[in-house]
């Protein structure tokens, strides 16, 4: 489903203001970030523009500033809403769009290594907003011969990050922004994954953790997996019964998270133990509230 963005109150869009406030949640990966424009087209990676750029920066830490959302790391381009937002790319950004996508950029930045190869209003947000930069396309559009010369010789000082850091990175990163902050220990530090295009995660002795959905770029719980974020303290639902339905209804929570929201996976315990794993139709708070309807759609459920 395409998320428009067509005016500059989609600043304020719920889907917008609750990933930039994820954003902040994640960190880089290696010793340099490297910035570059957005493109129209969804994911960025598939883009001419961005096919272009991956030439030269493929193995470093690539961060793409947009608006209304702000900043999108590499690994994060195919997880819903920045994989199918819909917005005009003119260049010139006004003084609210600079200030959201300028202070999320600098929090995410941090103390590091920064070559922006950008221009537009994409440069004035990292001058009016970070410390410090090497600028590659000032005198250059990004995707000329010249400003991919001078984006490689600026990249020649630096190490690519390894293929498997930086898959254990994006594993690690979706599971942040989908379940919060500890979301990270979901990923073992061991894990094997598999699949070509849906990549599952299994533990070290051959048990799903879960699976990441290519089409949403979000996790699918299997009950260890849920077992795990039972452990996390996160998007827990607890109940007082054996489950032994698909369905889960309001009526039969007796506590939830507060900070699940509608479409969450969720894990549901009983009596400390992981006894199923679901989709959330309801937030935590309203699980709680309603005397009737449905709380979560469950797909897997412990055998009892």
């Amino acid at each position: 489903m395409k998320v428009l963005c067509s005016i500059e109150e989609s600043l304020h869009r719920p889907e917008a203001v609750r990933w930039r406030e994820r954003m902040r949640l994640l960190e880089p990966l290696g010793d340099v970030i490297v910035i570059l424009p957005c493109s129209m087209k969804k994911p960025y990676s598939t883009s001419k523009s961005h096919r272009t750029f991956m030439k030269v920066t493929r193995g470093f830490q690539e961060l793409i500033l947009t608006s209304p959302f702000g900043i999108c790391p590499r690994e994060m381009e195919n997880t819903y809403p920045i994989s199918s937002y819909d917005v005009s790319t003119t260049g010139e950004w006004s003084y609210e769009e600079k200030r959201v996508v300028g202070e999320v950029l600098r929090e995410y930045v941090g103390d590091a290594s920064v070559i922006a190869h950008v221009d537009g209003g994409y440069l004035e947000v990292c001058m009016e907003y970070l410390d410090d930069f090497t600028p590659t396309a000032m005198d250059a559009r990004p995707t000329s011969p010249g400003g991919l010369a001078k984006l490689k010789d600026a990249l020649s000082g630096y190490d690519r990050n390894r293929p498997w850091e930086r898959m254990l990175h994006m594993l690690r990163s979706v599971a942040v922004y989908q379940f919060g902050r500890g979301g990270e220990k979901l990923i073992p530090e061991d894990c094997r994954v598999t699949g070509r295009y849906h990549k599952k995660v299994l533990n070290s002795d051959g048990t799903e953790i879960c699976t990441l959905m290519m089409d949403r770029g979000l996790f699918s719980l299997a009950l260890e997996g849920g077992r795990i974020l039972g452990d996390l303290n996160l998007k827990w639902v607890e109940i007082d019964f054996k489950l032994e339905t698909g369905t889960l209804f309001a009526p039969g929570v007796s506590d939830a998270d507060p900070d699940i929201i509608p479409g969450d996976e969720v894990v549901i315990m009983y009596s400390g133990d992981a006894v199923g794993v679901g989709r959330a139709v309801l937030s935590g708070e309203e699980m709680l509230r309603a005397g009737r309807g449905v709380a979560v759609r469950v797909r897997r459920r412990k055998k009892t």
